[in-house]
């Protein structure tokens, strides 16, 4: 009896695990509109290096010269590693320009599609696979 006890808690565990694991991570779609694609020119203020993807927090200038933040989600640290990227290739301060597309909520979000420097280089910042952004096969 108690090992059917047991077998049972242990399988709804892993059910319940199963299902945040999937809520945590979203398509690209759920959050994302491939309809709204936005250029950004700010000035980076946070980098956040984590799993399952990475953060760009930039302070963008309106058109009011009010000081607008932004977060920007990227691909997934070891994602972006293949393409070229550190966890220090952008440190506060940093001046960028980023392609990506708006969140659905409206929200001062978007799905980071490319990043380009003031020197002109670029990197592809953003998620692949299924549900990802249009383009995203670089």
């Amino acid at each position: 009896m108690r090992t059917k006890l047991f077998s049972l808690i242990a399988a709804m565990a892993a059910t319940v695990l199963v299902a945040l694991s999937a809520h945590a991570h979203h398509a690209f779609s759920a959050e994302f509109d491939s309809d709204r694609p936005i250029m950004l020119e700010g000035t980076v203020t946070k980098w956040e290096w984590i799993n399952p993807h990475a953060w760009i927090n930039v302070d963008v200038v309106n058109d009011d010269g009010e000081t607008v933040a932004w977060r920007i989600e990227g691909g997934a640290p070891n994602a972006l590693i293949r393409r070229g990227w550190t966890k220090d290739s952008l440190p506060p301060g940093t001046e960028i320009v980023i392609e990506g597309f708006l969140a659905r909520d409206g929200s001062n979000r978007a799905s980071g599609r490319s990043i380009t420097f003031t020197d002109g280089s670029s990197l592809f910042v953003g998620s692949t696979g299924i549900g990802a952004a249009p383009g995203s096969e670089e």
